[in-house]
């Protein structure tokens, strides 16, 4: 089985020998150097892939040495990857808006306005109002729901709507 390489290791055999002959060690250099959590099995794999895509332009005897300059270039290149996304996700992110600071106070200042109001209203105005603009319920189902008349159900509306009317100017 030790039959010397040839010129090129172009052959499946020889590959295969190569494959068998490097393949541990060199998955054991890169998890010794480098860890598991960069996947050094697959750094091998693509060593050997890069080999074999080349094969016709390495010689038998720099076989070794290319698998692990190419093994652990990948894995360099792995780790700055790594490093590169790490602190991407370190950076705070943006939310900028093209709002000014006054429309975003004049908003919060709205919003608290509406919950004040909502919370105001009468519970069954509130929750026959909420079903119907919130959750798009039409007033014949909510009167279905709440086991009340389809009348009784538009009076609790219009009425919420009366009085966050008069709460909150332009509502």
């Amino acid at each position: 089985m030790n039959r010397p390489l040839q010129d090129h290791i172009c052959e499946e055999q020889l590959f295969e020998r190569l494959y068998k002959k490097h393949s541990k060690n060199l998955h054991d250099f890169l998890y010794y150097k480098f860890g598991e959590q960069l996947n050094p099995q697959d750094k091998v794999q693509e060593a050997f892939i890069k080999l074999w895509q080349n094969c016709s332009k390495i010689s038998p005897n720099k076989a070794k040495s290319f698998l692990f300059t190419t093994a652990n270039n990948l894995m360099l290149n792995a780790v700055a990857h790594h490093k590169v996304v790490l602190k991407y996700q370190k950076l705070p992110q943006k939310s900028a808006t093209n709002e000014s600071p006054e429309f975003v106070m004049q908003e919060k200042e709205y919003h608290q306005k509406l919950q004040n109001a909502l919370a105001n209203l009468t519970e069954a105005q509130r929750v026959a109002f909420l079903m119907n603009r919130v959750e798009g319920k039409r007033f014949k189902e909510i009167a279905e729901l709440l086991d009340i008349s389809t009348k009784a159900v538009e009076k609790r509306i219009y009425g919420a709507l009366k009085k966050l009317r008069k709460e909150i100017e332009g509502l």
